[in-house]
C-alpha cells in the first residue's frame, strides 16, 4: 500500500457509535481467523473482492448502518487501481490502520493472558443475547440471520451446530464449551 494512502483514513463516523474494545483481538491468531471470517461473511457474492456497497450491506444487517457514500472515502484509498473491491489483503490493512488510528499501534497491546480471556468473554456474549449464561440455538440462529448466513435459515442445523459443541449434552453452550472450541480452531498460515 502507498504511504498517502494511511493519511485517507478517517475516524468511523458517528452512526457507528464508540468503537468495542474488541475491533481488535490480542491474540493474532484468533484475530486473524476472525478477520478472515469477516471477510468471507462480507464478500457477499464469494468473488474474493469487497466492494464498498457489499461493506455497507454488511454493516447495516449487523446494526452499524453506513451508507457507500460515507464509506467510499476512506474504503477506496485501499483498492488498487482497476480493481472494484478490496481483495483480503487490503481489507485486512484497512481493519489494522483503523485499529492503529482508534487504539494505538499493535505493539502497544499487552497480550496478557487475563486479557485474551477477556476478549474470549466478549465473543461469548455477542452470541449469548439474553445474558443468562449459555448460547442456546435460537441464539445462535438470531445471530447467523443478522449476518446473512445460509446455516441460520434451519433450526435443525442450528441445534446440529450446538450439539457439536455442547459438551454435558445440556443443549445449549456454556462459556466453558465455547472456549474450547475457540481454542481448539486452528488457523492456516498465521
Amino acid at each position: 500500500m502507498e504511504e498517502g494512502a494511511k493519511a485517507d483514513v478517517r475516524q468511523p463516523t458517528q452512526t457507528l457509535g464508540r468503537p468495542s474494545p474488541s475491533f481488535r483481538l490480542r491474540s493474532e491468531s484468533l484475530n486473524a481467523l476472525r478477520l478472515r471470517r469477516v471477510f468471507d461473511l462480507f464478500d457477499h457474492n464469494g468473488d474474493g473482492e469487497i466492494t464498498v456497497e457489499e461493506l455497507s450491506l454488511a454493516l447495516d444487517r449487523l446494526g452499524l448502518g453506513s451508507s457507500p457514500d460515507e464509506l467510499r472515502p476512506t474504503v477506496a484509498a485501499y483498492i488498487p487501481p482497476g480493481r472494484a473491491g478490496l481483495a483480503f489483503e487490503e481489507f485486512e490493512a484497512l481493519h489494522r490502520d483503523l485499529g492503529d488510528s482508534l487504539f494505538g499501534a499493535s505493539d502497544a497491546i499487552d497480550e496478557t493472558r487475563g486479557e485474551g480471556e477477556e476478549d474470549m468473554r466478549e465473543a461469548f456474549r455477542v452470541f449469548d443475547e439474553d445474558g443468562d449464561g449459555f448460547i442456546s440455538a435460537s441464539e445462535l440462529q438470531g445471530v447467523l440471520v443478522k449476518l446473512g448466513l445460509a446455516e441460520g435459515r434451519s433450526i435443525v442445523r442450528v441445534k446440529e451446530m450446538i450439539c457439536s459443541v455442547d459438551q454435558n449434552s445440556d443443549g445449549r453452550v456454556d462459556f466453558g464449551e465455547f472456549k474450547h472450541m475457540m481454542q481448539g480452531i486452528t488457523v492456516r498460515g498465521a
